[in-house]
């Protein structure tokens, strides 16, 4: 390990991918309640996915979307905390976020005030772990991003045909 920035990932990684796992899991095995839950984003989901993709297999049933979701939760939570293909899978996990709360922490329509509160604590933390997930997504290692890199190698390139004509013309004066 060459720094404390990789000890962080290193442990940073598992514990934001430990709650997906858990719930991917937890999904799975309580299957009919989280469908209930899903069915108000799942409504607006299908119709919307079938518009976009006529021809792809749209699933149309609850379920089928939880455990979708579950698998995508539990895979790209495996990824994340294993280190392998990180950006990609937080950036699933985060896209794969927005509809998890939108279904599970509807806060907004509960008139109890204990569970008004439980759901928007729940809510606000499922927005913590999306601002987490854009970090990691974003994190590229300490290494130069892509942008960064062909802006500065394109400024090295100009720099070199600019030292090369120079030399071209001193030559050329010889």
């Amino acid at each position: 390990m060459n720094g404390p920035m990789t000890l962080t990932r290193l442990i940073a990684r598992p514990m934001l991918a430990s709650m997906f796992i858990a719930g991917g899991i937890n999904s799975l095995r309580n299957t009919e309640m989280m469908a209930e839950r899903a069915k108000p984003v799942t409504d607006m989901i299908v119709p919307w996915a079938k518009k976009v993709a006529p021809s792809a297999p749209v699933p149309t049933d609850e379920k089928t979307w939880v455990r979708i979701n579950a698998g995508v939760h539990i895979g790209a939570g495996l990824a994340l905390a294993t280190g392998r293909a990180p950006r990609l899978s937080a950036l699933v996990l985060a896209a794969s976020l927005v509809p998890t709360t939108a279904a599970g922490h509807r806060f907004w329509e509960h008139d109890d005030k204990s569970a008004r509160a439980n759901q928007q604590t729940h809510f606000f933390k499922n927005m913590s772990m999306l601002g987490g997930l854009l970090i990691a997504a974003a994190d590229n290692n300490g290494k130069p991003s892509v942008a960064w890199r062909a802006k500065h190698g394109a400024g090295t390139v100009r720099k070199e045909a600019k030292r090369a004509r120079k030399q071209a013309k001193r030559a050329a004066k010889r």
